[in-house]
């Protein structure tokens, strides 16, 4: 495959160009001088001019193309729309002003084909309701489908999703890695960054003291998460931090715990009220207690999604250091088996 050229002899400028490439994932060809870029010049898919290099490459008369960009690191100089007309730039590029663009236009180029995968979003409507132990059972279901999955766990207060997929000492970033991440992030560089198993891919804290994910960092994961996964499921506190509202505003649901007791639905109710504030479909999923399933959806005004009865012996294996059991002949299996299939696309 043909990599991004660049045409600059500015050692402090390929250094920037360098930087920002390898933060979406891609590898460039350098040519330092205008002789040097014939080669690469009509097959690159996108060509970086540095301004000190325009006038010089403008002399050669190279042919038109698509995909030129010009780049400086001197955003006042008077001349520079000259030489990006000169060298049939599409823009001038001011650096670091720009450098988020310049991210996403090489991350545009070494991107698999957009999956446009769904975000699930899996909240308690109490505390122990089990949010944690069924975001971790879709993803485990889901990944056993085939499907390529992120599980992001956003709750700090939650003990840590690789617990629950006994990953806790998995080699690979955590959040307090990815903190100061803004704007677009590879999906390829993500998921390399990433503990991954098999089709899974996880994203959880450290055992450290937990920090609030920035809604910045959030909204670039999930964004490279539809672009290269088929599915993301998040694990979600019950109070919707900034990063939480991140991920509610792109679930395509949102399922929320209740169980089925009066103040497991008065729990829920609240919780609820905080999410129909930030997403559209929100479904219950209801533990079994002393009222009825149609009592607790008509109750809290949610369409069902389905039941999930308590397992005796769930805790002690997962105290063990068990995975969570989806084989379809459990009730957590089952469950999480019907809901995959009923996702748009999930009929495999």
């Amino acid at each position: 495959m043909d990599r991004p050229l660049v045409v600059t002899d500015d050692h402090d400028l390929l250094d920037d160009l360098l930087r920002v490439a390898a933060a979406a994932g891609a590898e460039l060809d350098v040519a330092h001088a205008p002789a040097h870029a014939r080669p690469h010049w009509n097959r690159a898919p996108l060509v970086v001019v540095g301004s000190d290099m325009a006038d010089a490459l403008a002399a050669t008369e190279p042919p038109p193309r698509h995909r030129v960009l010009l780049v400086t690191r001197t955003p006042d100089d008077p001349d520079m729309w000259r030489r990006c007309v000169a060298v049939g730039a599409q823009a001038v590029l001011d650096l670091p002003a720009a450098e988020r663009r310049l991210v996403g236009e090489f991350a545009d180029l070494v991107e698999p084909t957009a999956r446009a995968g769904h975000v699930v979003c899996v909240v308690g409507g109490r505390g122990g309701a089990g949010a944690s132990v069924l975001a971790t059972s879709l993803a485990l279901s889901a990944s056993r489908q085939s499907l390529r999955t992120l599980l992001v766990d956003a709750d700090p207060l939650g003990g840590g999703l690789d617990v629950l997929l006994g990953q806790e000492a998995a080699k690979g970033a955590r959040w307090p890695d990815l903190v100061a991440r803004e704007g677009r992030v590879s999906f390829t560089a993500l998921q390399a960054a990433l503990p991954t198993f098999a089709e899974l891919t996880l994203l959880s804290f450290h055992r450290e003291e937990a920090e609030a994910i920035p809604a910045e960092a959030m909204r670039s994961v999930l964004e490279a998460g539809r672009r290269g996964f088929d599915l993301v499921i998040v694990d979600l506190p019950r109070r919707p931090d900034p990063a939480a509202v991140e991920a509610l505003g792109r679930a395509t649901t949102t399922l929320l715990i209740v169980t089925a007791d009066v103040r497991g639905v008065l729990a829920a109710a609240q919780v609820l009220a905080g999410l129909r504030k930030h997403t559209g479909e929100v479904r219950a999923v209801v533990r079994p207690g002393v009222l009825e399933d149609d009592a607790v959806t008509a109750s809290l005004r949610v369409p069902y999604a389905g039941s999930l009865p308590y397992q005796p012996r769930l805790t002690a294996a997962l105290n063990r250091g068990d995975l969570p059991p989806v084989g379809r002949r459990t009730s957590l299996g089952r469950f999480c088996a019907s809901f995959l299939h009923a996702l748009p696309g999930g009929e495999r």
